[in-house]
């Protein structure tokens, strides 16, 4: 079982982008999805969760700027990020607390850089 991330890339302030998390390796859905993100010297934080239910929470520093969702059909998982500002630059990553078997699974990461 996989997380594969995307989406990351180079944008100015004020800009967008949509990050995915798509599951491989397994038809079983991962229900619940977190996003991460870690900025150079600083500790990982989590920025966005969905819950099994589809219950979703953003963290305050991006609240009104990020949105998380999900395609079950698809078994993919979306962050969606407006309004991008530089201290949004980090490396994002998904990560599933749990897929069939598989506890506490991780996507490889991908890059966003904000620039001012």
């Amino acid at each position: 079982v996989q997380l594969q991330a995307s989406g990351g890339g180079l944008v100015q302030a004020g800009g967008s982008l949509k990050l995915s998390c798509a599951v491989s390796g397994t038809v079983v859905k991962a229900n619940a999805m977190d996003w991460f993100r870690q900025a150079p010297g600083k500790e990982r934080e989590l920025v966005a969760a969905i819950a099994d239910g589809g219950s979703a929470s953003v963290a305050d520093s991006v609240k009104g700027r990020f949105t998380i969702s999900r395609d079950l059909a698809k078994n993919t998982y979306y962050l969606e990020m407006n309004n991008l500002k530089p201290e949004d630059t980090a490396v994002y990553y998904c990560h599933a607390p749990q897929i069939w078997k598989y506890l506490d699974v991780w996507g490889q990461g991908t890059q966003v850089t904000v620039s001012s």
